[in-house]
């Protein structure tokens, strides 16, 4: 990924060179810590200007550098102000570490990218200082001190953790339905976001990155904030998060709770207060990959996760930019433990939709994917309700959702599943598919429940007919009881039509 960013950056400063697309109408403006206004501090001046002898690591007459991590340049800043420093091959080996703070240091300084025109000569130097940054992390030999990882720390907190101020979009009305625009909003920064958070990549994954150290920088504060930039609207942020987040995962195992913990509470706040996240897709990507490695017998505290988190997950009705990350973490617990499918069928039957045709052909394929990993067992204990939520479904007059409902016949494993429990799930469901086969408006769907019918039938003939018989003898009861119904309201129409001039209460015998 570093050659490709390389290849697209000459070497010598060009006024293209980092700058973001102009179009600011539909970028993702950020509102970054106080004093974003103020000219570059003098104490940043110093530390880039200051000589190799002056930061020697450990001195205490470093400290009087130390950046101000909230400055930014304005226009008027000179160019003076920020030059570019000498190249890592260009120094002795003993002074690379220190040339690597000065740089960090220096990229500690913030530019506004809402203004393209603004700084053009110091935001391209600031992103040639950040690739030689990745370069020298990509080929660093020797283990890093503590003072290094703090002011790596640093500098990526300054550079990316910030306030996201979502743009107000213009929704389109269709047939009366809201509908949000679909191209993501682009952050005007990202030229250089992109740089820095691959430079976080390539810091966590060091080999030379000692955890015990650097846990105390890496720490719950700074874990917690890049949780909150997974809100961005930015996919591509969002992507690079995804992969440091499982890289900090899988480095600090001391961090492993307290992550878990932090991405259920994003969880809790989205399904059960806003409904609004951008990134529970990526969340649930590397939740993926977390419940793939628990290990067997699955702790009590992960089966909680799972009732607790992942099942009510069903519930936002913008569960399609998700479905299928949390289908995949679903299955992965039936797989780890297949005492779990019931109590997951009935949690997707809990959340089953009854107003939304799409979400629930989601659920359709997600349940199907759930039986499909399924024993006999657990799937006796819950056949009763599913069959009748399905049968629910085969009615449906949206014919794709009875048109999926009867792709389930097409499952081997689910197949045999009703082979073995027909007794108990044909009398469940003979009714649709009686009415489906005399009346659905959809021929694709009429000529599905014939095949289902037929598969019941030649299994078991006997009780398909001792099915027939029952549907048969409601029906003729039915017949009377629709009619006393149907006399009953014409009679109230009837007087309500004669008192409608009037206040009186109508009595009907």
């Amino acid at each position: 990924m570093i050659n490709k960013i390389f290849s697209k950056i000459p070497r010598k400063h060009s006024k293209s060179a980092g700058d973001p697309s102009p179009s600011s109408s539909s970028l993702t403006t950020s509102k970054r810590s106080e004093g974003g206004n103020k000219r570059l501090s003098s104490a940043v001046d110093e530390v880039i200007t200051a000589p190799y002898s002056v930061l020697s690591i450990g001195n205490n007459t470093e400290d009087k550098f130390l950046r101000d991590k909230n400055s930014r340049v304005d226009g008027n800043l000179a160019s003076a102000s920020y030059e570019a420093l000498p190249g890592f091959k260009d120094v002795p080996s003993s002074e690379k570490q220190l040339l690597f703070i000065r740089k960090v240091k220096m990229c500690c300084v913030e530019f506004d990218f809402t203004d393209p025109m603004k700084n053009i000569k110091e935001k391209d130097i600031k992103r040639q200082t950040l690739l030689d940054l990745v370069e020298y992390m990509t080929s660093a030999s020797g283990k890093f001190n503590e003072n290094v990882m703090q002011e790596v720390v640093a500098m990526v907190s300054a550079n990316i953790f910030r306030e996201f101020t979502p743009q107000p979009r213009e929704n389109k009305l269709v047939d009366g339905v809201e509908l949000e625009e679909e191209e993501p909003a682009m952050d005007p920064a990202w030229s250089h976001l992109q740089v820095v958070y691959e430079f976080l990549l390539r810091f966590v994954a060091s080999q030379e990155i000692d955890p015990k150290l650097a846990k105390r920088y890496v720490d719950h504060s700074f874990v917690l904030k890049l949780l909150g930039l997974f809100d961005s609207e930015d996919p591509r942020e969002r992507e690079y998060l995804k992969t440091i987040l499982h890289r900090i995962y899988g480095k600090f195992m001391v961090h492993r709770p307290f992550i878990r913990k932090s991405i259920n509470n994003i969880f809790y706040q989205f399904v059960f207060e806003t409904e609004k996240h951008n990134g529970i897709a990526e969340f649930l990507e590397v939740l993926g990959s977390i419940i793939n490695g628990f290990a067997l017998p699955l702790k009590e505290e992960h089966k909680l996760f799972l009732v607790r988190t992942l099942i009510p997950l069903h519930k936002p009705k913008c569960l399609s930019m998700y479905q299928q990350q949390l289908s995949y973490c679903i299955t992965q617990f039936v797989e780890k433990d297949c005492k779990l499918a019931d109590i997951i069928i009935r949690g997707l039957i809990k959340y089953w939709p009854v107003t939304n045709s799409t979400k629930e052909v989601l659920f359709l394929n997600e349940l199907e994917e759930v039986l499909e990993a399924t024993q006999a067992p657990e799937f006796q204990r819950c056949m009763v309700p599913l069959f009748r939520q399905i049968s629910r479904s085969l009615n449906s007059l949206h014919f794709q959702v009875a048109e999926r409902a009867l792709f389930l016949w097409n499952n081997d494993h689910i197949e045999n599943l009703i082979k073995h429990n027909r007794r108990v799930i044909l009398p469940i469901i003979f009714p649709a598919l009686e009415k489906n086969a005399r009346h659905h408006w959809n021929p694709a769907v009429h000529s599905l429940t014939l095949n289902v019918r037929k598969f019941f039938y030649d299994l078991d003939p006997d009780l398909f007919k001792a099915c027939q018989a029952k549907f048969q003898d409601d029906e003729s009861k039915e017949n009377p009881t629709r009619e006393r119904r149907e006399a009953t309201w014409k009679r109230l129409e009837e007087v309500a039509a004669k008192k409608a001039t009037t206040h009186e209460a109508i009595l009907l015998p």
